[in-house]
């Protein structure tokens, strides 16, 4: 079994989740080029305040030795289109530690403390194309309510919705 741990993002792990993402592969349904420094101190910063006001924000998930391996949480969906104010599960990890249970794993802890924070439903905005993130989704028990095209991207994405109460 895949041993990790969560925790609320540090500064240092805006470094970590920079290095770990700076891949095509991982960034392929995020965008698809790797994202400045800057962006991921923001967004460390801004997981850190859903923490203190929330309970909950996207975790840094650490492997057994404390090592970062990527991130899996909750936020509020943060575009004005979609699921505006509605919660977003979500998950990334860098790519040597896909395939290993991590994600799914630390979604289920995610959807325990969503639960213990009262959180009453979770959606997960996911790339149609995105095989793993949908079977996640799935694992997780998620079903399949509506299909989205992105604004901005113009892609075809699947919105997965799971009742916690």
């Amino acid at each position: 079994m895949t041993s990790f741990t969560l925790r609320v993002p540090t500064d240092e792990d805006a470094y970590a989740w920079h290095e770990l993402f700076d891949d095509p592969e991982v960034m392929e349904f995020h965008g698809g080029a790797s994202l400045e420094l800057s962006v991921y101190e923001e967004f460390t910063a801004r997981q850190r305040s859903h923490d203190a006001t929330r309970g909950f924000c996207l975790w840094t998930v650490l492997d057994k030795k404390g090592v970062p391996v990527g991130f899996t949480g909750a936020q509020p969906w943060p575009h004005a289109w979609g699921p505006a104010g509605e919660i977003e599960i979500g998950w990334r990890l860098g790519r040597a530690h896909w395939g290993l249970g991590y994600a799914t794993l630390a979604a289920e802890e995610t959807l325990r403390r969503l639960r213990a924070a009262d959180v009453p439903e979770v959606v997960a905005m996911i790339a149609a194309a995105n095989s793993r993130s949908v079977a996640v989704a799935e694992r997780l028990g998620m079903r399949r309510a509506e299909a989205f095209r992105t604004p901005e991207s113009r892609t075809d994405g699947v919105c997965y919705r799971l009742a916690l109460r």
